[in-house]
């Protein structure tokens, strides 16, 4: 059985990686994640397309969210579909972590195969569906095609640098999703440190306003403590403005360990800028995805709770580029690439 990495054995890897700036990657093309990995509607010219802007942008990294119900229909074609990413990736300069679950329940929906709903008008997210979900993750029936999921994936790709870091779970516990992911996210922790692969393991915390105290939000929340102490790296959401984050990454240092940011950036509702964020995140060495490239189905720059449903809001919540590839604040770019020097 493998165990979690060290301090020291964290930072030995932090300090041989370069700082990661990139995003949360979905092709313009895809509702969610199962249209964006399944057969039918898997999207390669697109996917090509858009991970050469963010390259092209500044970006050296992209976070992905991987599907069970798609692995589990096609094992085979969804590896050979995960792999065809990582090359495109590659071929442009960036590595790739992966999202092995994920309880966030935009939509309301269980996952399922198949052709997906079209996005309600004025919706942010509104397709967005967990993986494996409730009715999976409940059933002792199928942990062990669960097990096999992270092992298999995690044993294949253990040892290649396309693969930057592994994140097992996305926000476990979260609202929405109604069963108690404790016992998942230790299988998961388990299962993965079982294979002990020579990247990273994390899963980051998102509990709490800024998520700012460490102490508080381990003492309140069991998945939170779970992910904090079994984590190789610290990662964590954070969509709050400049003070609050700033508090947020002190927090944080206290762990020792290396910091990366997998989640953030939110503009007119959270103050949460490229312009202010970025210099903050480089200082403190923390890596940073923030949500969203290219507005699409998803329409993530729609703001959380929209209203009016209006198509145009005043202000983008997410994403960086139009589906032309073109920026929706030049100011942003140029803040990248000062960030970055690409």
């Amino acid at each position: 059985m493998g165990k979690q990495w060290s301090n020291e054995q964290a930072w030995k890897w932090y300090d041989k990686t370069p700082w990661l700036v990139g995003c949360n990657f979905l092709p313009s093309t895809a509702i969610n994640d199962v249209e964006m990995w399944q057969g039918e509607s898997f999207d390669e010219p697109t996917i090509a397309r858009e991970l050469g802007w963010a390259a092209a942008i500044g970006f050296n990294s992209i976070r992905v969210f991987l599907q069970y119900v798609v692995w589990e229909a096609d094992p085979a074609g969804f590896m050979q579909r995960f792999e065809r990413v990582l090359e495109i990736a590659d071929a442009n300069g960036m590595t790739v972590m992966p999202v092995l679950f994920d309880d966030c329940l935009f939509s309301g929906k269980q996952p399922r195969v198949g052709k997906q709903d079209d996005p309600a008008v004025g919706v942010h997210n509104s397709g967005w569906v967990p993986s494996p979900g409730k009715a999976i993750g409940e059933d002792p029936a199928k942990r062990p095609l669960l097990e096999q999921y992270i092992t298999d994936m995690i044993s294949r790709f253990a040892d290649d640098p396309r693969v930057v870091v592994w994140d097992l779970y996305n926000e476990p516990g979260a609202a929405g999703e109604q069963f108690d992911s404790r016992s998942l996210l230790t299988a998961t922790f388990d299962w993965a440190q079982a294979v002990r692969p020579s990247q990273p393991l994390t899963v980051g915390a998102f509990k709490g306003p800024g998520v700012d105290d460490v102490e508080q939000i381990q003492a309140k929340d069991e998945c939170s403590r779970i992910m904090l102490t079994r984590s190789d790296v610290v990662s964590f959401h954070c969509y709050m403005p400049f003070k609050e984050a700033l508090a947020c990454v002190l927090s944080f240092k206290t762990l020792g360990r290396p910091m990366i940011c997998t989640e953030w950036m939110a503009r007119a509702t959270m103050e949460s800028l490229f312009q202010t964020h970025l210099p903050m995140w480089k200082e403190h060495r923390v890596g940073c995805y923030n949500w969203g490239l290219v507005a699409g189905r998803t329409q993530t720059f729609l703001p959380w709770n929209n209203p009016t449903r209006t198509m145009e809001p005043d202000a983008w919540h997410h994403d960086v580029l139009r589906k032309d590839g073109t920026p929706y604040d030049p100011a942003e770019i140029e803040a990248l690439h000062k960030a970055t020097g690409r």
